[in-house]
């Protein structure tokens, strides 16, 4: 817990603050997991502060939840064009990634369960960004994840990156404009 708390901190996640008047706070609790190696024995333990989403309040707590993900027809299209053309598959994993999105909204949080914060136990978490558990938190996540994308697809319509990309690779780089 002691880990996911630093992790939430350096990444700016809330500030403390007095609830405003005519707000509501959104309640939070701790999730534990254990973590079993591959070979059958624990590897680590594992806590997640969550947020209560069911809490939220539509309209105030949060607006549009939507947020794209690929149909598995879609998936399984692309690995079968990738094994007929030999093409390289690579997958990743962004640790932590709802924890990176923006939010639009004024969120405000009950400080976690054991870590209130020493004297100041009548103050609130004002989210900054996305928690896990919270509604919006997918779609805060998936507008920082076109950010991103956006920034890296203009790159590409510079000539001088399509100049070294035809250098080093014998296909054209598409950069749609």
């Amino acid at each position: 817990m002691v880990d996911e708390m630093a992790a939430l901190h350096s990444n700016g996640t809330w500030d403390l603050v007095v609830l405003p008047s005519g707000k509501s706070t959104v309640s939070c609790r701790w999730v534990y997991a254990v973590k079993v190696g591959p070979d059958g024995q624990v590897d680590h333990l594992k806590a997640r502060l969550v947020a209560k989403g069911y809490t939220q309040v539509y309209g105030s707590d949060y607006g549009d939840t939507f947020s794209p993900i690929a149909k598995i027809a879609s998936v399984r299209l692309l690995l079968s064009m990738a094994a007929m053309c030999s093409w390289p598959l690579y997958q990743l994993d962004i640790k932590n990634v709802f924890l990176h999105g923006d939010l639009a909204e004024e969120v405000y949080m009950e400080q976690p369960p054991g870590f209130v914060a020493q004297g100041e136990s009548g103050l609130v978490c004002r989210l900054c960004r996305s928690l896990y558990g919270l509604k919006q938190s997918p779609r805060a996540w998936f507008g920082r994840f076109i950010q991103l994308a956006d920034i890296f697809t203009k790159s590409l319509r510079s000539p001088r990156i399509k100049y070294i990309c035809n250098k080093l690779s014998p296909y054209d780089v598409y950069a749609p404009t």
